[in-house]
C-alpha cells in the first residue's frame, strides 16, 4: 500500500506537467485539443532517440519539448489559418503524429534501461551528496524504516522540476501576453475588437500546451525505461481527469491556485488509480475504465451536490418568504 502511494506521487508529479498543458488548451483557450495523445509520444520519441544516440539527457529532454511545441503550433495553424474546426484539427494532428512518431523511432518501441537518462543522472548527483541516507534517517529514528521509499531522488527531482514549470507558467500567464491569451479563451470577439491578433495567441497557446505535454512524455519514457509508440493513448483523458479533480478539490479562483490544483489533482488521480488497482476484481487492463469512472464521478458528483445545495437554498428562501408573508397578514389582522 505504502509503496503504491509513493509510486502514485512519483508518476503523479511527472504527469502533472502534461496536465498543465491540457489545462492551457482546454481551460484557458477553450480548445478541445486531441493533439495531446500524439505530442506526448513525440516528446518521448525524440528524447529516447537522442539519448540512444549519445546526446546529453537534459538536452534530449528539452529538444523533445521543442518537438511538442512544433506539433502544437501546427495544430493552431490548422485551426486559425486553415479554418478547420478545433476538434477536427486536433484529431488530424494526432493521426499524423502516429506515423511521424514511428518514423522518428524507426521501430514500435525503444528500450532505455541501459542508457544514461535524466533520472539516472540525477540519482548519481543525489548519491554524491548522500542525500538518500540523510532523508532516510528520520524514518529510522521514528521506527518507520519499512514505510520509507527505497529512493527519494525521483520525488525530489520531480518536485523541483514541477515547481519550476509552475512558477514559469504562473509568471507567463500574468504578463501582458499571458493575460491576452486568457482573454482570447474567455471572449475571442472582444479581444478582436481591440485590434489584437487572436490567431497569434491561439497558436502560441497551443504551442505552449503541447510543449508541456511533450516534456511530460520525455520524462515518462526516461522514468519507465522505454519509449513506445502507443504510450500516448488516452493521455487526454488522464489530463482532463487531473484538471477536473484539481478544480473540484482545490478550487479555481486564481491562476496560481489553479495551476497548483492541477498538479495536486494529478497526484490525487494517480493515488485513486493505484488504490483502485488493489481491488480484487480490477486488473491493470481496466485502466481506461477506471479513468472513465474517475472523470465521470468528478463531473457528476459536484454538479449533483451543487443542485442539492441550490434546492436547499431555494426552499429556505421560500420558507422565509412564506413566514414573512404570514407575519404581515397576522400583523394586519391585529390592526
Amino acid at each position: 500500500m505504502v509503496s503504491a502511494l509513493y509510486g502514485a506521487i512519483e508518476s503523479g508529479l511527472i504527469y502533472a506537467i502534461m496536465a498543465l498543458g491540457v489545462y492551457i488548451s482546454f481551460r484557458i483557450l477553450d480548445f478541445p485539443d486531441l493533439t495531446v495523445d500524439g505530442s506526448f509520444v513525440t516528446g518521448g520519441a525524440v528524447t529516447s532517440v537522442m539519448i540512444v544516440g549519445g546526446t546529453n539527457p537534459i538536452t534530449a529532454t528539452l529538444v523533445g519539448a521543442l518537438a511538442g511545441l512544433v506539433a502544437g503550433i501546427i495544430t493552431g495553424l490548422l485551426h486559425t489559418k486553415g479554418n478547420i474546426n478545433p476538434l477536427l484539427a486536433g484529431i488530424l494532428m494526432m493521426i499524423a503524429l502516429y506515423s511521424v512518431n514511428l518514423r522518428i523511432m524507426g521501430q514500435p518501441n525503444i528500450p532505455l534501461l541501459n542508457e544514461t537518462t535524466l533520472f539516472t543522472t540525477l540519482s548519481s548527483m543525489w548519491a554524491s551528496f548522500n542525500l538518500d541516507r540523510f532523508l532516510f534517517a528520520p524514518f529510522e529514528w521514528l521506527g518507520m524504516a519499512d514505510f520509507a521509499p527505497r529512493t527519494f531522488y525521483v520525488i525530489i527531482s520531480m518536485v523541483i522540476i514541477v515547481l519550476v514549470v509552475k512558477k514559469l507558467l504562473d509568471f507567463f500567464l500574468r504578463t501582458e501576453a499571458g493575460i491576452t491569451l486568457r482573454a482570447t479563451g474567455d471572449n475571442q470577439s472582444m479581444v478582436k475588437s481591440f485590434s489584437t491578433n487572436t490567431s497569434l495567441y491561439i497558436i502560441l497557446g497551443m504551442g505552449l500546451s503541447n510543449a508541456l505535454v511533450a516534456l511530460s512524455g520525455a520524462l515518462v519514457v526516461q522514468f519507465n525505461g522505454f519509449a513506445d509508440v502507443n504510450l500516448g493513448v488516452g493521455m487526454i483523458i488522464i489530463g482532463l481527469a487531473s484538471v477536473i479533480i484539481g478544480e473540484v478539490l482545490f478550487g479555481k479562483d486564481k491562476i496560481v491556485r489553479m495551476t497548483l490544483a492541477v498538479i495536486l489533482g494529478s497526484i490525487v488521480y494517480r493515488a485513486i488509480y493505484a488504490l483502485a488497482l488493489r481491488v480484487d476484481f480490477l486488473e491493470a487492463s481496466d485502466m481506461k475504465l477506471i479513468t472513465a469512472l474517475i472523470v465521470i464521478s468528478a463531473l457528476v458528483i459536484p454538479n449533483s451536490l451543487e443542485k442539492s445545495r441550490a434546492k436547499r437554498e431555494f426552499k429556505k428562501s421560500k420558507n422565509r418568504a412564506t413566514t414573512h408573508q404570514e407575519g404581515e397578514v397576522q400583523h394586519a389582522s391585529a390592526k
